[in-house]
């Protein structure tokens, strides 16, 4: 499997050959190995035109062209591309020039090699910043998305969804970690596979639930161990960090994870490497870290059980999927999709409509979000015996399974939602505005906006005849 960090080639140009084959070296270690060399400083523009790079390392002193000359050259041609300038000498005043002409930073050669590492890296960073926010300029009047295929298992209308996906393809590419917040049940996971599957790594999408799991399992989990590693060990585990090489690596409910194995985890994404138990010798990561939870990480960092600075290396981007009680305009397709898996699960025929039921679950908050939609409608296709799954169906089972209080009408309960203005509107207004609010709710089906408002079928037909 060909390695993949970064996406576009880091351009090392120095004459000195053996500098350039220890420093390639050193990156490659490091996890850095798209790295390409160039020892004729007049080749470099012709190299700039022929391919892209993400950086670009270049000596100050070099025959022919230095470094110096170049840097407006590649500046004015290739605005986007962060360039290192590297010297033998900490030369405070070529460093200042350099850095005014329009280099991105100036390293010296004999610095330690972590400090040329965190250089090297924070450039790689800031110009896939740079390629992502012309990415999101682009997609900002686009209405398509370039692969809608990525999100088909996401069922949903919702404009704040689409939005998401399109932030997602403009920085799927990137290798930065990914974190995904929202209530339980609203389809983080799927959202975490999206970005996968819209990245191009050619590992896999491994997925781990750390909820529950004590420090002893994450890590062996996480990390694998050796043999002998520890009493039971009598043979070599691979780690799940080793199983998404070149791919995607997903930590569900991230908040549970103790500060004990925070400190495991921050290593892994601030030096991409990591320690199977028992091994002195570390291990390179290539797996992007996508991280999720339903939990306030700001508070577990205000209670001192989650670390600010692991908080701000996840959140390299930031999604959060609203819950559907903000999508409301889903669930009629959600249901019919469900109620298409239960066919299928039971092997008999359902019959319903999908838009009344819509229409009767909109006033519910659904604290289990789309898991809760998903387990309703499973629930009440298996219990309808006669093959046709109505409103009472859904009504009955909300009432004894769903933790709801129905108030004593039987229908589902609301909190107050009627204000007025100086001005009292007439009967008539009201009559026409609810109407109206009742047949948007049930995407204009009249028997659920019937039902939505206690009045009949008939009486919602009649109002529609007068409107028009």
């Amino acid at each position: 499997m060909s390695s993949n960090y970064p996406r576009h080639p880091l351009l090392l140009v120095d004459d000195e050959d053996s500098w350039l084959v220890s420093f390639k070296t050193t990156l490659r270690a490091k996890g850095i190995d798209n790295v390409v060399t160039e020892n004729d400083s007049t080749n470099l523009l012709a190299r700039l035109q022929s391919q892209q790079f993400c950086a670009i390392a270049i000596d100050l002193m070099m025959p022919n062209i230095s470094g110096e000359e170049l840097i407006p050259q590649i500046v004015a041609q290739h605005p986007n591309i962060p360039i290192l300038v590297v010297s033998g000498l900490n030369q405070v005043k070529s460093a200042v020039n350099c850095m005014r002409l329009g280099a991105f930073d100036f390293i010296v050669k004999t610095e330690e090699r972590d400090t040329l590492i965190a250089a090297v890296r924070h450039a790689i960073e800031m110009f896939e910043l740079r390629q992502e926010n012309t990415s999101l300029r682009e997609r900002f009047f686009k209405k398509e998305l370039d692969h809608p295929e990525y999100f088909a298992t996401i069922i949903t209308q919702n404009k704040e969804m689409h939005s998401i996906f399109q932030y997602i393809e403009a920085i799927a590419e990137t290798s930065r970690p990914v974190l995904i917040t929202g209530e339980s049940g609203v389809g983080k996971e799927l959202i975490a596979k999206a970005v996968h599957d819209s990245s191009g790594r050619t590992g896999e999408f491994v997925a781990l639930n750390i909820a529950g799991l004590d420090d002893n399992v994450v890590a062996d989990t996480l990390f694998g161990h050796t043999k002998g590693a520890y009493t039971g060990a009598t043979a070599p585990r691979m780690g799940l960090v080793e199983k998404a090489k070149n791919g995607t690596l997903f930590l569900d409910e991230i908040g549970d994870l103790s500060l004990a194995s925070q400190t495991k985890l921050l290593r892994l994404l601030q030096e991409h490497e990591y320690r199977p138990l028992g091994s002195d010798m570390p291990k390179r990561s290539s797996a992007r870290i996508i991280a999720a939870t339903h939990q306030n990480l700001t508070e577990l960092q205000e209670s001192g059980k989650f670390r600010r600075d692991l908080f701000y290396r996840l959140r390299g981007h930031l999604l959060h999927i609203p819950p559907l009680r903000e999508r409301r305009e889903d669930l009629p397709q959600l249901i019919a999709h469900f109620l298409q898996e239960a066919e299928s699960n039971s092997g008999k025929k359902i019959r319903s409509n999908p838009s009344e039921l819509a229409g009767f679950l909109s006033q519910y908050a659904f604290p289990g979000n789309i898991r809760e939609l998903q387990n309703l409608i499973f629930d009440c296709a298996g219990s309808c015996s006669s093959g046709v799954l109505e409103t009472s169906h859904v009504q009955r089972l909300l009432t004894q399974s769903y933790d709801y209080q129905p108030d004593g009408s039987g229908s589902i309960q609301i909190e107050p939602s009627i204000t007025f203005g100086t001005s009292l509107p007439t009967v008539k207004e009201v009559r026409a505005a609810l109407f109206k609010e009742a047949l948007h709710r049930s995407n204009n089906n009249q028997s659920g906006a019937a039902q939505l408002i206690g009045v009949t079928r008939q009486a919602i037909s009649k109002f529609l005849k007068e409107q028009s």
